[in-house]
């Protein structure tokens, strides 16, 4: 009964609606964030830097496609991957900050439910998502390009406590990045797709 009812719940335009503005929300909030390590970062990795809100994004132009009835493959894998892997980078690396300094400021707690929120919403759609194979290969492009941007320019996220773990973080977020993608391709391009009769 409840696998029923969630995807008819996923598809009703007034919820669509408000994960749109929450994600919205999200996405400005995120840039904001974001902002003083973009006053030190050079112009030309301006866009690869703030991963959490670029990838909120990603998801918020597809709800917008869903409100307008429509379906861009592409922006959704850029936003499934994106979503899932930054979603769980972040809520890891908080607890990291957690285990290293033996507390957590309570934005820290929100950025852990906020950031895990983004990475389930990314995958509660996957069966909905119409992504083809080479959607999938510049999706992964993307995700690896913004490894070798993030750990080889060190344009990553400062969390200063986990300074000393640069290396470690690096190894770990590569391999976040190929089992995002091993999931993505088995939840978009390998399972049955659901179709998108979105209801008034």
């Amino acid at each position: 009964m409840m696998s029923q009812y969630v995807p008819y719940v996923l598809k009703q335009r007034s919820f669509l609606l408000l994960l749109f503005l929450i994600n919205l929300g999200g996405t400005v909030y995120g840039y904001i964030w974001y902002g003083p390590q973009l006053e030190r970062t050079p112009a030309q990795f301006y866009i690869f830097v703030p991963d959490s809100p670029t990838a909120s994004l990603f998801f918020t132009i597809v709800l917008f496609a869903y409100l307008l009835k429509q379906q861009w493959g592409l922006i959704e894998a850029l936003a499934i991957t994106s979503l899932v892997k930054y979603g769980l980078w972040a809520v890891v690396m908080n607890l990291l900050t957690l285990a290293v300094e033996g507390e957590l400021h309570w934005t820290g707690y929100m950025l852990i439910a906020s950031h895990l929120g983004m990475a389930i919403q990314g995958v509660l759609y996957a069966p909905f998502y119409r992504i083809k194979l080479w959607h999938f290969f510049v999706a992964a492009v993307w995700l690896y390009n913004n490894e070798i941007i993030d750990y080889v320019f060190l344009m990553y996220p400062r969390y200063s406590s986990l300074t000393d773990y640069a290396l470690q973080i690096g190894y770990f977020t590569f391999w976040l990045s190929t089992a995002t993608l091993m999931l993505t391709y088995y939840l978009t391009l390998r399972k049955k797709k659901m179709t998108w009769d979105m209801d008034s």
